[in-house]
């Protein structure tokens, strides 16, 4: 296979793309959308966010040491689009995009009620990058709508209809191509098979 060289860069994808609501303790609210996240740790349970600093989210979230990750389906895209052209210096997103800023279990930022799952979360540490600053969260609750969920309690986020961001580009989740462990799974069947 021939491959060219690149200069070093974000080439890790595809990644991504969620909504981080957040508020400055006093009332105001706002939605950035972030692509550079990620989980970090199973126990407990840890993701990271970084965010430019000359964002208008970054002292809120610095700040209040609290924000909200809200997983974006199919008909969030462009709102997940907006809000990550848009600044909240200039408008308010929530009442722009008609989202409803909900209630959130344990932290006092707000989750967006449309979007299929919340993560709410709560900065461990903050550690200066260059060009982003990472904020290290821990996952203190999660939310998810009731219809995801089978009659044992079962999650199925493949019912979500979630995106992912590739390369400037987003993408819908259509098609499972496996499962976790099946390539093992998969062996042992056909082994099974030809005894």
């Amino acid at each position: 296979m021939s491959k060219i060289q690149f200069k070093p860069g974000t080439m890790l994808y595809p990644v991504p793309a969620v909504m981080v609501s957040c508020s400055d303790g006093e009332g105001n609210y706002n939605i950035i959308t972030i692509a550079w996240t990620g989980i970090i740790c199973s126990d407990p349970p840890m993701l990271y966010i970084s965010v430019r600093p000359e964002r208008y989210s970054y002292e809120m979230i610095k700040n209040t040491k609290e924000f909200v990750i809200n997983l974006p389906n199919k008909k969030l895209c462009k709102a997940l689009d907006f809000c990550g052209v848009k600044s909240g210096r200039d408008v308010n997103k929530f009442q722009y995009l008609n989202l409803t800023p909900e209630k959130s279990n344990y932290v006092n930022a707000p989750s967006i009620g449309e979007a299929p799952v919340n993560l709410e979360c709560k900065v461990r540490d903050i550690i200066s990058l260059g060009s982003h600053d990472m904020f290290i969260g821990e996952i203190v609750g999660v939310s998810v709508e009731e219809k995801l969920m089978d009659e044992k309690q079962k999650l199925h986020l493949s019912k979500a209809d979630l995106i992912c961001y590739n390369h400037g580009e987003y993408w819908s989740l259509d098609e499972a191509l496996g499962f976790f462990g099946y390539s093992i799974r998969k062996k042992a069947k056909i082994k099974r098979e030809r005894d």
